[in-house]
């Protein structure tokens, strides 16, 4: 069981950056990542980072843009969003995974675990 907390989140204008952190509380987690959702719209992985090897996967619509990190402890996580789009404007989700996630999975924002959630809204 893992209990996660989203912060940094907030209101930007196009072309700006905004940085998401998220500290998990509990048993430790092979995946860790971020999905979005917003209104009418499927969810949608964004990232995700396997806790053990460190390797990151990303959504196409936020490749070169976004960057997932976590701390050496692997409790917090971090998503660094840059250059971004009002279609980014969403509810985003830090999530989290005990067993194999496969990339169809992720790519759905299939994670076992998910936070509150924290608004992202980017302006034209």
């Amino acid at each position: 069981q893992v209990q996660l907390v989203e912060s940094g989140g907030g209101s930007v204008q196009a072309g700006g950056s905004l940085r998401l952190s998220c500290t998990a509380f509990g048993t430790s987690m092979n995946y860790l990542g971020w999905f979005r959702q917003a209104p009418g719209k499927e969810r949608e992985g964004v990232a995700v980072v396997d806790s053990h090897s460190g390797g990151t996967n990303y959504a196409d619509s936020v490749k070169g843009r976004f960057t997932i990190s976590q701390d050496n402890a692997a409790t917090t996580l971090y998503l660094q969003m840059n250059s971004l789009k009002p279609e980014d404007t969403a509810m985003y989700y830090c999530a989290a995974h005990s067993g194999f996630l496969s990339v169809g999975a992720f790519l759905r924002g299939d994670f076992a675990y998910s936070g509150q959630g924290t608004q992202v809204t980017v302006s034209s």
